[in-house]
């Protein structure tokens, strides 16, 4: 069976992930947890933890239980002044694991026992971090995720408020892997979080595997404005220093411009542009097809079956 790892975070990476569980490949996931807000930075602040809430969120994508269970890990608290609003029941539970287990991956496998998720998750580190952006003298400027988001434009670096630890299981499945995925997500607080790691930029670096990029859909204010696919590949492969990206997965069908009109008027997001022959020009291969859908909230979303068959198409090449 074809191993491949997998490093993401937020809501890309778990619909992404909710179609690889139903191929028979053997998924590593391994999650950023730097985010500060919401839940998560509550938690994260009041029990000194690495950040919960895009690994519970994996997690429940591959989940493969009873539908009610998972309507119930994901069950969010209303209650305007209770201690609980707003938080999902997910990131009470895994906080909770983590003072049983004693660390995050020990909290992490057994979720994933009772979830019966087939594949591992796996932390980028059992720390609590913080995501820095520093300015061109190299000053930290924007401290936490949440302020590094809003100010990408002023930040010429990333960084983490302290070195962190990468785990051997990490490491070891990055060697084993037969195919390195980056799933979409927000580029600078979703996926370079794993590439500012200087152990995880070194072993993907020594992996004979491939590496693909399965691009955004539509941009990210204030990180992505005005992206083509192209303007994200650059960024991955100058963050790679030394290896580049070799497959691009991205959509090539069109989207309603209507839907497209109401993203740009009410989330000030843009289409994703599939630019071939700047891609081409860096040196990746490019698959493409029809691989998004609009779900029933009118929201853009990758088609996690049709984009999961891509991936396993090519890894069934040879």
């Amino acid at each position: 069976m074809k191993k491949v790892i997998v490093f993401g975070g937020g809501t890309g990476l778990s619909c992404l992930l909710s179609g690889m569980k139903l191929f028979p490949v053997e998924v590593t996931t391994v999650i950023t947890v730097s985010d500060n807000g919401s839940s998560t930075g509550v938690l994260k602040q009041e029990f000194d933890i690495p950040a919960v809430g895009d690994v519970g969120k994996v997690l429940l994508s591959m989940a493969n239980v009873d539908e009610d269970f998972v309507k119930l890990l994901r069950y969010r608290f209303h209650k305007a002044g209770s201690s609980l609003d707003n938080h999902p029941v997910r990131n009470i539970l895994l906080t909770a694991l983590i003072d049983l287990k004693g660390n995050l991956t020990e909290a992490t496998r057994y979720m994933s026992r009772l979830l019966q998720i087939k594949g591992e998750v796996l932390p980028l580190t059992e720390e609590r971090v913080e995501l820095v952006g520093k300015d061109e003298m190299g000053n930290p400027e924007y401290y936490g995720e949440e302020d590094v988001s809003r100010n990408i434009r002023r930040i010429a670096s990333l960084s983490y408020d302290h070195d962190i630890h990468v785990g051997n299981r990490v490491r070891q499945k990055i060697a084993d892997a037969d195919l390195i995925i980056f799933s979409p997500g927000s580029l600078y607080t979703s996926i370079l979080p794993h590439l500012i790691v200087e152990d995880i930029v070194e072993e993907i670096r020594k992996s004979p595997a491939p590496i693909m990029y399965v691009s955004n859909l539509v941009t990210q204010p204030g990180e992505t404005d005005g992206y083509n696919v192209s303007d994200h590949l650059a960024v991955l492969n100058r963050y790679l220093k030394g290896r580049k990206v070799d497959i691009v997965l991205s959509n090539n069908a069109q989207i309603d411009p209507e839907v497209a009109e109401k993203y740009l008027r009410t989330e000030n997001k843009t289409l994703v542009e599939l630019d071939r022959e700047k891609i081409a020009a860096q040196g990746a291969r490019i698959i493409e097809g029809d691989i998004f859908m609009i779900d029933e909230s009118g929201s853009i979303r990758h088609d996690a079956l049709q984009t999961s068959f891509l991936i396993f198409s090519y890894l069934m090449e040879g």
